[in-house]
């Protein structure tokens, strides 16, 4: 048997089935912690996040000391298509962990996200999604602060999934909460709703709309600042991703003990989101967003809230949908545009899976 000369020894790149950048999709390789680990996170990830590839990366982000109440909040995202009319899984993300924190009266400072790749995975898709995170984190004044990647094997992942992690501050005294609503409060929406989950519908299963519908997915902590400054006495906000409004406003009536009374005349839907609903048979109470609040606030700051998310970007279709009365607790009704009331009952099952 010859010997092996230490040059062959310490030639590592014969073991790997092809040179580190010749890869278009990802392997398994690519989650060993190994060479081909360090090579995705440097000629991938680290770019797309607009991170110096040569950084020296800890275990850990050291931050700077928040000073009052911390929030945090961890949400995953596992939609399909990855890629939809008005965003992507990773602006998604980015918008979701962000609006979980904004609606609490936080601002929201860090990210945190981890990456499930799946085996195949195009590297271009791959940086396109991370591009996107990158960019909706710089619109929303936030900073992308630690991570991790994972590969799985084709058909565990349906591509990619992300899981994050967002930390904001909490201001002094602030007190929001589900169980704050009153009888007498009105109930706003900031805008339609339906817009996300019909807009990722339509895309996955090629259905034809009649309008160019997109995606409302949208950071929402500017829109929910304002509206704490226009209403400091503001009960709470939430916003309605699934489940929709209805998982919303069912979770705000049994943590009060109130019922809410809605009128369908005034919920603002779009002609494309109630055409694909009537086709469909959904309801666009119990349809997905991603970008839209609901605030529960008392009767004599109603106006000013209406006017003040009028006159933001991302609350120009708000609408008063009704008010919280003492009749019937924990439960929703509405009234439909021919007099008759129904039962707003929460989503029992999965309507529309893979869509945040």
């Amino acid at each position: 048997m010859s010997a092996i000369s230490s040059k062959e020894a310490l030639d590592f790149s014969a073991a790997c089935p092809a040179p580190f950048h010749d890869y278009e999709r990802v392997v398994l390789g690519h989650g060993s912690g190994g060479r081909l680990s360090h090579d995705l996170l440097t000629r991938v990830i680290l770019p797309a996040l607009g991170r110096d590839p040569n950084a020296v990366l800890e275990d850990q982000a050291t931050l700077p000391a928040i000073d009052g109440r911390i929030a945090v909040t961890t949400d995953a995202f596992v939609i399909q298509p990855l890629f939809f009319p008005g965003g992507d899984i990773g602006s998604l993300a980015v918008h979701g962990t962000i609006n979980d924190l904004a609606v609490g009266g936080a601002r929201p400072l860090h990210l945190t996200a981890a990456l499930i790749i799946e085996e195949g995975l195009l590297l271009s898709v791959l940086s396109r999604v991370v591009t996107s995170m990158r960019r909706a984190c710089s619109e929303a004044g936030v900073v992308l602060v630690a991570g991790d990647t994972k590969v799985v094997e084709r058909g565990k992942a349906d591509g990619l999934y992300i899981t994050t992690t967002g930390i904001g501050r909490v201001p002094d005294k602030l007190a929001l909460s589900v169980a704050n609503a009153r009888p007498g409060d009105r109930v706003i929406v900031s805008g339609t709703l339906g817009d996300h989950g019909i807009a990722v519908l339509a895309q996955r299963e090629g259905i034809e709309l009649q309008t160019d519908l997109v995606s409302d997915s949208a950071p929402l902590a500017d829109l929910a600042a304002r509206v704490l400054e226009a209403c400091p006495e503001l009960r709470c906000m939430r916003d309605p991703t699934r489940g929709g409004a209805s998982s919303a406003l069912n979770e705000i009536a049994m943590a009060s003990r109130v019922g809410i009374a809605l009128d369908e005349a005034r919920i603002p839907v779009r002609e494309a989101v109630v055409g694909a609903c009537e086709l469909l048979g959904f309801d666009p109470l119990y349809v997905a967003n991603e970008g839209k609040l609901i605030a529960i606030v008392p009767p004599n700051a109603a106006e000013a809230v209406l006017d003040t998310l009028r006159a933001h970007p991302l609350g120009r279709d708000a609408a008063i949908l009704g008010e919280v009365v003492s009749d019937h607790p924990g439960t929703v009704v509405l009234r439909s545009r021919l007099g008759g009331k129904r039962i707003v009952a929460m989503l029992s099952g999965d309507q529309l899976p893979r869509i945040c």
